[in-house]
Order: C-alpha cells, then structure tokens, then sequence
C-alpha cells in the first residue's frame, strides 16, 4: 500500500491539500497553531530576549534594551545585505 497522494494528478492533489487545509482551519485557531513558530521567530520580542539574555539573569529593562538592539541590529544588517545586493543586479553582476 503506497502514498495515495502520489497516485493522483496534480489538480487532484491540490484539491486535495485545499480540502485538508480548510478541514483543519475549520476546527482550529490558525494563530494557536502557528504561536510557538512565531514565539521562535526573529520578528518576535520573545526570541531576542532569549537571544540577549538565556539564563534570565538581567534585569527587566535591560533585557529588554539589550533584545530591541540586538532586533535593530539583526534587521539592519538584513537591509543593507539586500541593499547591496540590488545593487549588485542593478550592476548586473551578481552578489
């Protein structure tokens, strides 16, 4: 007995994953099934005060100072990579 999935076309596998998805939306909270994967997500506050702080030895403002610049680094740093790589397309070399 193999995986049913592969034996359909492609149309039929994507009904398929439509019907799924919406089964599982009808039951769920989509933002309860997705919390711990935010909570780990650099766009998170969570994850940089795990990041600045594992332990939890700093105190409450600091933490939280420490976890916003390490966030503006991160996403600074992330800016200027895509920035710099615009450029390199707009050069047309590659990066």
């Amino acid at each position: 007995m193999g995986n049913y999935l592969l034996d359909l076309e492609p149309a039929q596998r994507s009904l398929q994953a439509r019907l799924a998805a919406s089964a599982k939306h009808a039951r769920t909270d989509g933002r309860e099934a997705t919390a711990a994967a935010r909570a780990a997500s650099p766009g998170s506050d969570e994850y940089w005060i795990a990041k600045v702080d594992p332990n939890g030895e700093l105190d409450v403002k600091e933490r939280e100072k420490r976890a916003r610049n390490a966030k503006r680094e991160h996403f600074t740093r992330m800016a200027l990579r895509s920035a710099k790589a615009r450029a390199a397309r707009a050069a047309g070399g590659a990066e």
